[in-house]
């Protein structure tokens, strides 16, 4: 597998391939943090901290999600702090949402509670700051 960092004007992405093999999703475990946007096509067991997080269909989550905005369209299992949040058709969530607003399509899975809160306002730059 090769990893390579693909330089954009703003944001930077990591991106897999796998040049000849059958692609299969990538798992991580840790803490990811990025600036950007951030798209999970895999599984990932660890704390998420980006300005834009979509969690794709087919995608695990076992953690904690910190950023502006939330899609799920995959599975959920931990606790999210979004000013947006918004949960596909697809999508599972098992946890918590601290949220600004919240949308759930029709068909979609939530377990769990949710709480709006005006002061949700979720700032990644110092989320990003207090992490490193």
């Amino acid at each position: 597998m090769v990893f390579a960092k693909e330089a954009q004007s703003h944001n930077d992405r990591v991106v897999a391939s796998t040049q000849g093999e059958i692609r299969k999703p990538l798992s991580i475990f840790g803490k990811l943090i990025g600036h950007g946007g951030l798209t999970i096509f895999g599984r990932v067991e660890g704390e998420i901290r980006a300005s834009n997080v979509v969690i794709a269909e087919g995608a695990q989550i076992l953690g904690d999600v910190v950023a502006e905005e939330v899609t799920v369209g995959g599975h959920l299992k931990g606790t999210i702090h979004a000013n947006r949040v918004k949960v596909n058709s697809t999508g599972v969530v098992e946890g918590d949402i601290f949220h600004r607003t919240l949308m759930i399509e029709e068909n979609a899975r939530f377990e769990g509670t949710s709480r709006r809160n005006e002061n949700e306002i979720v700032n990644v730059i110092q989320a990003f700051k207090s992490t490193l």
